[in-house]
């Protein structure tokens, strides 16, 4: 019988579903091997073909280990809190719970179409309380940890409480607030229960703050940098703006340097672990304390100074003003009365801005003056104090030095404001022209540090600063620590209540908190978050639980782990199940949550090892980035009229240079090798039901162009529609065909029939002409070996170093050298069927079961490559008689001229080309050809 593919895949797809064949156990004789992808988001549109790429790619390598020899785990579940599912809730009432089950059945669907070797035994779902409990959890040990910086790792509060009970703060040397109270031990004891826990919530890991956030008022929520683009939502682009409100924060910046460190010991894509060493951004300096001189109409001074950090200390008596971001607290109270509408309208600008705007926006010279002076602390001088949009209150202290002739940006910024610059390094001798951004010459108008080298400067200016305790040398982190809350429903709820205005943990027996129920999906007519909403929903019935949710990527940052042990009651995994697995081996997903999902992770990961529970310092240990798969959108060239107007006339692709036309998109699922189905476009566009459409060769032709893949371009594809017309097995073999796997590249269905051909004719090679099943015991020819030697050489290779389009190419090429040789020897196709098995495992399952086989083909083993096979000792001869080739011999490579020529002589075939007749001359060339003349 002819390949017939859906009943072979439906009839294996159930056989995988019933045997659970691809189960892992949590301990084994076996070596481990852990790979995993990036859970999805399931939306409601479902999978289109760029989504399956990276999971094509992890399960190909899952299945080529399990055929190596490992125990491998390969496991999926759904990211299934987020924005998408609240947002159709609000707009119809319905609970995001419904649509998301409905999403997960879709992908389900689709994924075990697609023939994935998950173990869905340990399926997870993030918003489902029995896996948020272990969020929650994880929130909790959080909130009842601090950092030590003398053991260089979290430890539990109690500890610290043991510490101020003892000591009092004296020593402590930990990552906490900048304004921590001195006390002694008789103080502490004397604290309130609200005075310690106040103080306390200052050192803890989670922790709440007044910060700068997107607010985002459309969407009743605070957004993450990454979900802002250009001062607008990326989800349905609503205005945001910069606002400051109470927030969960997480002290992430606790870990910088080992996060920075960790990088060294992992396989990461070099890009991604750049992001992250940028994103972390450590750098040397030294942080200042400039005084703050009167303030104009004031009683008193809001502070004594103002802190700067600054990477170049030497540079500090060329500073001609200070800059304070515009949300820094001391802004206000250092705006001057007739600097006052200045600075409003400055701000009220400023947070129409994200703050990766700000810091992208290096053209734009904007600011404004506040009216009031600091002194420089080295030179005594005073200068001018303004803010600045590209001065982050969260980066640093909120503040920076200008110094124009040290800085491209601050030589602008003076230049703009007319502000004085002060040369301070020879060989600067025209400022205007261009900022000096070298440590090279030396200093003048310099004072204590004229004449000196670079490094001299800076050891000097430290000591003196700190001699005069007005600034010492420091290390310093760009990261800030996470905002870890939203204003919205659907998300984990934070295990939190508040007694006094103080937020204290419930009883971890009392986990999971679940979500309530709730009227809207709103927030209240008074501004709480739509958890206020609820009703009956309080702590022992008098205390007030927080009304945020956890961010979305609280779930997603520990959810590895739940995997390894994903039915557990008692932990979110068992002590033995972590051992085992320890970490993901290979982890394959997008680059885009390089400082996002795949930081935090690590985050999460080095504070779970710190308190005990896990063992590994870092979670995944290699990572892919998969490329994205383009769009290839198709268009239709309507006819514009001389006058502008739009005509009913479509001309094709070819013809339209002649006419003056206007491009549509247009459903690319009704276009086959860019000729379009006319009567389907006239039920796509109706418009178009009586249109003119001028042809080429009696054709319509499509225009084409690479884009994203979206819905709105109508070049989504879905693998439902190429999965029933030509196979699973085809569709994961392509997508791999397209290209290398970490680039992208553009998706084009034109090429998908010649992949369905190499899969029939691979069928072929176990069928007889009547397509009856059909192998020989026969011993396999050299020819023969050396083809299947290859293959199994090849595809080894290239799944090892992930080049799996390469492999597609190679098993074309097995395929056709095993026709051409006509081979329907066991010995080769059985070991051909499992090095084809984790590519297209639906047909080589089928013909694995044809070849007598009672177990699945996932517990074979890989064929060992014997190099003796390709050793060279035998060569094809082509055979030409009167220079026109005839036939092809193989004879041994060991033979002198006259025995091949003996042989080539003897042959029954050349014979009968001889036709009795004796040659004038036989031309041998040894491993090339023989040519005979007659």
């Amino acid at each position: 019988m002819d390949y017939q593919f859906k009943e072979i895949e439906q009839k294996w797809q159930a056989f995988w579903a019933e045997h659970q064949t691809f189960k892992a156990e949590n301990d084994s004789v076996k070596p481990k091997f852990y790979v995993m992808d990036m859970f999805p988001y399931p939306s409601g549109a479902g999978l289109h073909v760029g989504h399956p790429l990276g999971y094509i790619a992890s399960d190909i390598f899952s299945r080529y280990k399990r055929i190596k020899g490992y125990n491998v785990l390969h496991p999926m579940g759904y990211d299934s809190f987020g924005l998408p599912a609240e947002q159709y809730a609000i707009q119809t009432g319905q609970h995001p719970a419904l649509t998301t089950e409905v999403n997960i059945n879709t992908y389900r669907r689709q994924l075990d179409q697609i023939g994935f070797s998950f173990d869905w035994s340990r399926e997870i779902r993030t918003s489902e309380p029995d896996y948020y409990k272990w969020t929650q959890w994880i929130f909790m040990q959080l909130f009842n940890s601090w950092y030590n910086l003398e053991t260089d790792k979290a430890e539990a509060i109690s500890s610290l409480i043991e510490k101020f009970s003892t000591s009092g703060s004296a020593g402590v040397k930990a990552v906490c607030d900048e304004e921590v109270k001195s006390f002694s031990a008789a103080e502490w004891t004397a604290f309130s229960d609200g005075e310690k826990q106040k103080e306390l919530l200052k050192y803890r890991l989670t922790y709440l703050r007044e910060s700068t956030v997107n607010w985002c008022a459309a969407l009743g929520t605070v957004l993450a940098n990454d979900e802002v683009k250009e001062g607008f939502s990326e989800r349905g682009g609503h205005p945001v703006e910069q606002k400051k409100m109470m927030q969960w924060s997480m002290r992430i910046s606790a870990y910088a340097e080992r996060l920075l460190q960790g990088l060294n010991a992992i396989d990461w894509p070099e890009p991604v672990k750049e992001m992250q060493r940028n994103w972390i951004g450590k750098s040397s300096g030294a942080s200042v304390r400039f005084k703050i001189d009167t303030v104009a109409g004031a009683a008193a001074l809001p502070a004594e100074y103002i802190e700067v950090f600054t990477t170049r200390v030497d540079t500090i008596f060329g500073v001609s003003y200070l800059v304070l971001a515009p949300e820094h607290e001391l802004v206000a109270a250092l705006t001057t009365p007739e600097q006052e509408n200045d600075i409003k309208n400055y701000i009220t600008q400023t947070k129409k801005k994200s703050e990766l705007d700000r810091m992208a926006d290096t053209k734009t010279v904007s600011g404004a003056f506040t009216g009031s002076y600091v002194v420089n602390p080295v030179s005594g001088e005073r200068v001018q104090l303004w803010i600045a949009d590209y001065v982050l209150a969260g980066y640093g202290t909120g503040a920076v030095m200008g110094v124009p002739s040290g800085d491209q940006r601050d030589w602008l910024f003076a230049k703009h404001f007319n502000l004085p610059m002060v040369q301070i390094l020879d060989g600067q001798k025209d400022i205007d022209v261009q900022a000096d951004h070298t440590k090279e010459g030396k200093y003048i108008n310099s004072g204590f540090i004229n004449g000196m080298e670079y490094k001299e400067a800076v050891e000097t200016l430290n000591s003196w600063l700190e001699e005069m305790k007005v600034g010492k040398a420091k290390i310093n982190y760009r990261m800030r620590d996470a905002i870890f809350g939203r204003q919205r429903y659907w998300g984990e709820p934070i295990p939190i209540y508040f007694k006094d205005g103080l937020p204290y943990l419930i009883k971890e027996d009392e986990l999971p908190l679940v979500l309530p129920e709730i009227d809207k999906y709103l927030p209240t007519e008074s501004g709480e978050p739509p958890l206020g909403r609820a009703e009956n929903w309080s702590y022992e019935d008098q205390y007030t639980y927080e009304l945020s949710t956890m961010p979305g990527w609280a779930g997603s940052s520990w959810y590895w782990y739940r995997y390894m042990d994903a039915q557990n009651k008692d932990a979110f995994a068992s002590k033995e199940a972590i051992a085992y697995w320890k970490d993901v081996d290979l982890y394959i997903g997008g680059s885009e949550h390089a400082t996002g999902h795949l930081l935090y992770s690590r985050f999460w990961n080095k504070f779970l090892k710190d308190m005990g529970y896990v063992n590994e310092e870092e979670p995944f240990k290699k990572l892919i980035n998969q490329g994205m798969i383009q769009g290839r959108s198709n268009f239709v060239y309507r006819v514009v009229a001389e006058d502008g107007r739009a005509t009913n006339t479509l001309v094709s692709h070819g013809l339209k240079d002649q006419y003056k036309t206007a491009a549509l998109h247009v459903d690319v699922n009704i276009v086959d090798n860019e000729v379009l189905d006319i009567e389907k476009f006239k039920l796509f566009r109706p418009e178009f039901t009586d249109a003119e459409f001028i042809l080429e060769n009696g054709k319509y032709i499509c225009g084409v162009e690479v884009e994203k893949m979206s819905k709105s371009k109508f070049n989504v594809v879905n693998p439902d529609v190429l999965i029933a017309s030509y196979g699973a097995d085809t569709l994961r073999m392509y997508e791999m065909f397209l290209g290398p796997l970490e680039q992208s590249k553009p998706w084009n269905t034109n090429g998908i029939e010649g992949v369905f051909k190499f899969l029939r004719k691979f069928w072929r090679l176990f069928h007889n002409d009547a397509w009856e099943f059909k192998v020989s015991d026969e011993e396999p020819t050299k020819a023969e070996l050396k083809a299947l030697h290859k293959i199994i050489k090849k595809v080894q290779d290239d799944i090892e170093r992930f080049s799996f389009n390469t492999s597609v190419s190679s098993f074309m090429i097995a395929v056709n050298e095993l026709t051409d040789l006509k081979s329907n020897k066991r010995a080769i196709l059985q070991d051909l069927v499992i090095v084809l098995s984790p590519y297209a495992p639906h047909i080589t399952e089928e013909l694995w079961s044809l070849l007598g086989n009672t177990e699945s083909l996932s517990f074979a083993a890989y064929p060992e490559f014997n190099p003796s096979y390709m050793i060279e000792d035998e060569f094809s001869y082509p055979v030409s008689v009167n220079g026109k080739t005839r036939l092809n011999l193989n004879l041994s490579l060991t033979l002198d001229a006259a025995e091949i020529e003996a042989l080539v002589l003897a042959d029954e075939q050349v014979q009968k080309y001889l036709d009795g007749k004796t040659p004038k001359k036989v031309i041998v060339v040894k491993g090339r050809i023989v040519n005979i003349v007659i």
